[in-house]
C-alpha cells in the first residue's frame, strides 16, 4: 500500500514543468564549430546558400500540399496522389537540408521566417485551375534548381563536397525529376482519342 507522503512525492516527479523560458543558445546566422575540417567561411557560405534553398523547398512542400487538396476535373485521382508523393520526397529532402545545415549552423525553420526569406511567389489562398497550380510548381522547382545550381558550383569552390554531394545527388536530381513528372502533366494531347 502506498502512504500518502509517498503518493505525493510520485506526482510531484511526474508533473510536467511547464511554461520553462530560457535564452535563445544559438542565433540565427551563427556558426557552430564542428570538427569536419571545414573553415568558417565555407561554412557561413554554406548554411546561407542551403538555407535559401530549404526555405523555397519548405514553400514548395505546402505548394504541393495545397494543390494535393484543390486538385479536380478527369485526372483527379492520378494528380491527388502525385502531389502528395511528390510533398513526402520534398518532405525527406527538407529534413535531410535541415539536418546539413545544423551541422554548420542554424537551419531556417519557422514559417514565419521562412516566409521573410523564400523568393517564390505566394499563391492566391483560394483554388485556381489545375493548370495554373501545375505551372505554379514548374515555376517553383525553376527557382529551387537555380538555386540548388548556383550552390553546387559555390560548394564545389569552397570544398564542402559533403553539402556539394547533397545537393547534387539528392536536392537537384529530385527536384529536376519532379519537375519531367509534373511538366508531362501539361502536354496537350487528346484523352479519349487522336
Amino acid at each position: 500500500m502506498i502512504n500518502r507522503q509517498t503518493e505525493s512525492r510520485v506526482a510531484t516527479q511526474s508533473q510536467p514543468l511547464l511554461r520553462q523560458k530560457g535564452e535563445e543558445l544559438q542565433r540565427f546566422g551563427q556558426l557552430r564549430y564542428m570538427p569536419i575540417a571545414l573553415g568558417e567561411d565555407a561554412r557561413a557560405e554554406s548554411v546561407h546558400l542551403v538555407n535559401e534553398i530549404l526555405a523555397d523547398s519548405i514553400i514548395l512542400y505546402n505548394l504541393y500540399k495545397k494543390h494535393h487538396w484543390l486538385m479536380r476535373g478527369h485526372t483527379f485521382y492520378q494528380l491527388h496522389l502525385l502531389l502528395d508523393k511528390h510533398a513526402e520526397e520534398q518532405l525527406a529532402l527538407i529534413d535531410l537540408m535541415g539536418e546539413r545545415v545544423q551541422t554548420l549552423g542554424v537551419a531556417v525553420a519557422d514559417p514565419r521566417h521562412v516566409a521573410e526569406i523564400t523568393t517564390i511567389e505566394r499563391p492566391p489562398n483560394g483554388a485556381e485551375e489545375v493548370p495554373v497550380m501545375l505551372s505554379r510548381l514548374i515555376d517553383a522547382h525553376e527557382i529551387i534548381i537555380q538555386k540548388i545550381r548556383v550552390a553546387i558550383e559555390r560548394t564545389d569552390e569552397s570544398k564542402d563536397w559533403g553539402t556539394n554531394d547533397l545537393l547534387m545527388s539528392d536536392v537537384l536530381r529530385r527536384n529536376e525529376i519532379q519537375t519531367w513528372f509534373i511538366a508531362e502533366h501539361l502536354v496537350d494531347t487528346p484523352v479519349v482519342r487522336s
